[in-house]
């Protein structure tokens, strides 16, 4: 049975009661989280911001809205209080689990992103490693319960006068998005940074971190932090903020700001923002605070999280202090590998029980006397090496652009690689990627191997140019041979047969862009009869027409079963785009900037927008022979 009650004992609580009611008015005011600003100015820098603010000082109030037990485990639903803000209280739900009759081991404090919620399975997971965790569900969405057939409607979070949810808000204003104007959902009447909901959110994340310490399951000097999306930015800001976070891995947030006006970085997504925001707002005022240990755990193409943007602001984080992982070609997503990570960093800095490598080395030269862009790498040998790629590219737009993985040579304790390009014109960005073997030593369940990336470099044209790097790379034909498997594609839904999808931005990158009047093939084979929906993306992220919406193209071919390889032909004339309301044709192929295919989809047919259920597709999926006829 669903039951709420107080941890507090009642004569505490009804001590406590008496006290506030015998109070006089005077002190009762002073029980506002943030004293009113009055005729003083807004806060203008971080230690402004924060100053007034103790996250141990005020009463919890915790709230047990539901308990149960599953296996060795314990969970509850719990609520506590943020603070009072414009007289009302705010409180917040999480999900918080931990090993039955655990005392004092590390927690991990997981932050959802946006339009999300405090997760279950989330919490399942790292109890499972031998954590206590803790899910917070700041955006007071219904919670998630994943693969639990457990269900709850009882008390949610609850901001009080404020709002700092996401979404539905009741504040037609978005307070993450800006502006730090006053509304009737905001702490100060004038524009301060204390109407921002990343800093209420952030008041609410350290309240959290009090809630953990004083739990009789964790050990208060071992807390860690991971956040995704959304939650990604706001764990590197809390790291930075506060010292009580041992260690911390924020996931595609926390890249920070880069300026219209920095024109010297190349690539980078820019943004006009005020100096108030700057200041106080953005994680360039937090990165720079950070002490703790941080991996930057992120996919390469990633639209909340820039690469460049971070490898600018995080430049002078020490490699001791920061890893990073970016898988290459994806967009808000991790493949296994890669998100293998998040847990051994868990597992050096809060439980001693792994080493993790060093930040391979990469030397990049642009002064070669054949006028061809070399990188090495030097990998820490620690572990064993399963494999280095280097990975680069020559488009200057993050979120769309293609990574190359060219081959690589061994020479001594170093990897090797040549990196063309087809113009100096245009910036070089340059990363590598070291996986490693698992050590057995491992106790947590994590796959066999583990990816980690070097710092990002980059080379603008200028520096290019008076280098004397030459354009000795050419347009090729043939797209992908199929040898390396899907190196050049990222993966969705793969363990699903009838939904899985793989992407490629490889024709968008002009080696491989397809000429006027060519057709695409490829091939393919499935054991049974079944049907591939193949897209094309155009203008993705406003690649060739900035501002205009992306647009997708599709087509249905037949695959017939059996173990023979198939050949797929797709033509100009056969695609439609994938919204009724568009009826212009592709006239060529010249603004693709993504190639998916897959069993299943949405095209238009006689006009009308149709799902195509996918079957399962059965034996190996792999494809060949990509070209362009």
């Amino acid at each position: 049975m669903k039951r709420c009650r107080c941890i507090a004992s009642g004569l505490l609580a009804g001590l406590v009661t008496l006290a506030w009611l015998l109070a006089p008015k005077s002190s009762r005011a002073a029980e506002e989280t943030f004293p009113p600003l009055g005729s003083a100015s807004p806060p203008a820098t971080l230690d402004t911001l924060w100053a007034p603010f103790d996250p141990r000082r005020e009463s919890l109030e915790t709230e047990v809205l539901d308990e149960w037990e599953e296996g060795d485990a314990a969970y509850t639903i719990v609520r506590f209080h943020v603070g009072t803000f414009k007289g009302a209280p705010a409180k917040v739900a999480a999900f918080f689990g931990a090993p039955k009759n655990a005392a004092r081991l590390p927690a991990i404090m997981h932050i959802h992103g946006g339009g999300q919620s405090a997760q279950l399975d989330v919490v399942r997971t790292d109890v499972a490693h031998g954590y206590a965790s803790l899910s917070l569900n700041w955006g007071g969405n219904k919670l998630n319960f994943g693969r639990s057939k457990r269900t709850y409607d009882g008390p949610q979070t609850d901001w009080g006068k404020l709002d700092a949810t996401h979404p539905p808000q009741r504040n037609k204003a978005n307070h993450f998005a800006g502006p730090l104007a006053a509304d009737d959902f905001t702490l100060d009447a004038v524009e301060s940074p204390r109407n921002s909901n990343w800093f209420l959110v952030l008041v609410a994340a350290r309240r959290a971190l009090t809630w953990l310490a004083e739990r009789p399951e964790v050990d208060p000097g071992r807390l860690g932090v991971f956040g995704i999306s959304m939650g990604g930015k706001l764990t590197t800001d809390l790291v930075g903020i506060d010292d009580r976070v041992k260690a911390a891995v924020p996931i595609y947030g926390g890249a920070g700001d880069v300026l219209p006006e920095q024109t010297d970085l190349p690539g980078c997504v820019k943004r006009p923002i005020s100096a108030l925001e700057l200041a106080c707002v953005s994680d360039n005022a937090y990165i720079p605070r950070i002490k703790a240990p941080v991996l930057w755990l992120s996919p390469t193409n990633d639209f909340n999280a820039p690469i460049e943007n971070m490898a600018w602001n995080w430049r002078h984080l020490p490699d001791e202090q920061v890893r990073f992982s970016m898988p290459p070609h994806g967009n808000h997503r991790l493949v296994p590998e890669y998100e293998a990570t998040r847990i051994l960093w868990f597992e050096q800095y809060l439980k001693g029980g792994f080493s993790f490598p060093t930040t391979p080395r990469l030397e990049l030269d642009v002064r070669a006397a054949d006028g061809v862009p070399r990188v090495r790498v030097t990998p820490d040998d620690s572990l064993p090496v399963r494999r280095v790629n280097v990975h680069y590219s020559i488009d200057p737009q993050p979120l769309s652009r293609f990574w190359r993985t060219p081959p690589v040579a061994v020479e001594d304790d170093a990897w090797s690689a040549a990196c063309p390009v087809m113009s100096p014109e245009e910036p070089l960005f340059v990363f590598a990627s070291v996986t490693y073997e698992t050590p057995a030593s491992v106790k947590v369940r994590v796959p066999a191997e583990f990816t980690i990336s070097s710092r990002l470099m980059s080379v603008a044209p200028e520096a290019l140019l008076k280098a004397e790097v030459k354009p000795t790379d050419t347009v090729e034909r043939l797209v992908d041979s199929g040898a390396e498997g899907w190196q050049d594609w990222y993966l969705q839904n793969w363990d699903h047969p009838p939904l899985w999808r793989a992407f490629t931005r490889k024709l968008k990158d002009p080696k491989w862009r397809g000429p006027d009047g060519a057709k695409l093939s490829f091939e393919i084979r499935s054991e049974t009869h079944n049907e591939l929906v193949i897209v094309f993306e155009t203008n993705g992220w406003g690649a060739f027409a900035s501002g205009k919406p992306a647009v997708d193209y599709a087509v249905v071919k037949p695959v017939a079963g059996g173990p023979d390889w198939q050949k797929v032909v797709v033509s100009l004339d056969e695609l439609v785009a994938t919204k009724p309301e568009i009826n212009t044709a592709l006239a060529d192929w010249r603004t693709v900037t993504q190639l998916s295919i897959g069993p299943s989809g949405e095209v238009v047919r006689n006009g009308q927008k149709q799902s195509v259920a996918g079957k399962s597709w059965r034996g190996p999926r792999g494809i060949r022979n990509l070209r362009w006829e």
